[in-house]
């Protein structure tokens, strides 16, 4: 049996322990961290396969670690609330108790640290301030007096370490070398997950205004962020077609563009959807889209 929760289906109200947890990860986003790792290692003339399970590994922990202190600090500073719309969040549906979602998210950013260990003994100590940004970032996101993500710096956040840095740092322990090309290749994904995080923002404006968590939508209005979002996706798909048109990127890069008609739907959804509800279906969209440009890019 599911229940609506205004409008949206979710999981059972008592979900088992283990399906609790599984909920707080939030499975559908996890693309976000898993993106980058797949495309630096792609551009990579070669690998090795024990180094690239562990990137993955230490970048789904700091996602997970980052979704389980949202859940727990939205909880404790009341912006998560009976009034929610979109999926139910742990912490504040009782599923789990807050002190073990605490010791859930520690228990994670510790693991991302031990995972880090045979990395930082190949790339060297200048990834010690990586690892430690990473985990800093994805705690400050929502927690302290002055939350990043209630600051209406979420979009920079998830875009400077779900593009650049994962990517980057990926290619660097995979080779040990720099490459512009991965650089530019960085892009696409981490724009391709702000809009994951604009989707949300847009469906929770009302919600995020009444708890003083100041968005970009929030702060700028539900038209700024329907553009916002219309404009990361549309420069995702078609910044790698442009660099490949003037000789910056391989000629293959051009077929990414056969993404567009693919995110019509998902572009058509953000910009004339009037209420929260009309909202929720653009998250999974957007992340169904990264995993789709994604795959694309790993067999162009």
């Amino acid at each position: 049996m599911h229940l609506m929760k205004n409008g949206d289906p979710t999981m059972p109200a008592s979900p088992n322990a283990l399906k609790a947890w599984l909920l707080a990860s939030r499975p559908k986003t996890l693309i976000a961290s898993i993106s980058p790792v797949l495309i630096a290692s792609s551009l990579a003339s070669s690998f090795r396969l024990d180094l690239l399970l562990l990137c993955l590994a230490f970048s789904i922990c700091i996602q997970i670690g980052a979704n389980f202190a949202n859940d727990y600090f939205d909880c404790i500073k009341g912006t998560d609330t009976a009034d929610r719309i979109g999926p139910a969040r742990a912490a504040q549906s009782g599923w789990i108790a807050l002190p073990a979602l605490k010791r859930g998210m520690a228990l994670m950013f510790i693991l991302a640290a031990l995972i880090s260990l045979p990395l930082l003994a190949r790339g060297g100590a200048w990834g010690f301030s990586i690892v430690g940004l990473s985990i800093l970032f994805a705690i400050w996101y929502t927690a302290g007096s002055r939350p990043l993500g209630y600051l209406g710096l979420g979009e920079i956040l998830v875009l400077l370490f779900y593009g650049p840095v994962a990517t980057l740092s990926t290619y660097y322990i995979l080779t040990l070398q720099g490459d512009w090309l991965v650089f530019f290749a960085s892009l696409p994904p981490g724009l391709l997950s702000c809009s994951i995080l604009i989707a949300n923002n847009l469906r929770d404006e009302s919600t995020d205004r009444a708890a003083h968590k100041q968005t970009l939508v929030v702060r700028l209005g539900q038209t700024f962020g329907r553009l916002e979002y219309v404009a990361t996706v549309l420069f995702a798909i078609f910044l790698p077609v442009c660099l490949a048109f003037i000789d910056l990127a391989p000629a293959s890069w051009a077929f990414m563009a056969l993404l567009f008609p693919l995110s019509y739907p998902a572009l058509q959804r953000a910009w004339r959807a009037q209420t929260p509800q009309e909202f929720i279906p653009l998250l999974p969209a957007s992340a169904q889209l990264l995993a789709l440009y994604t795959v694309c890019f790993l067999f162009v």
